[in-house]
């Protein structure tokens, strides 16, 4: 049974720091690209960052420089590091894992982060 558990979210001041991390179990962690996803209230699940089998990042414009995506396949775990947290970053945030050269997704639960301003 795969699943991916995410944790870290919390309420936070603007301009401060979170740390979300997701545990993924039942997959072969190696193989799957890991990403961020979060989902504000009213809008569309957008991507925040991603990271490759070989650890290659990509984010969205409205986090480079402030979030940093990272992976330890020793503990199946990816992180996400949330600096200089805006109002608007305020979402619930999911992990998701894709197979390597397969259409196979599988989501977390999310968690929630709120950013007061």
């Amino acid at each position: 049974q795969v699943q991916l558990v995410e944790s870290g979210g919390g309420l936070v001041q603007a301009g401060g720091s979170l740390r979300l991390s997701c545990v993924a179990s039942g997959i072969n962690f190696n193989y799957n690209f890991m990403s961020w996803y979060r989902q504000a209230p009213g809008k569309q699940r957008e991507l925040v960052a991603e990271i490759s089998i070989v650890g290659t990042t990509n984010y969205a414009d409205s986090v480079k420089g402030r979030f940093t995506i990272s992976r330890d396949n020793a503990k199946n775990t990816v992180h996400l590091q949330m600096n200089s947290l805006k109002p608007e970053d305020t979402a619930v945030y999911y992990c998701r894992a894709k197979r390597a050269f397969l259409d196979t997704y599988y989501w977390g639960q999310g968690t929630q982060v709120t950013v007061s301003s």
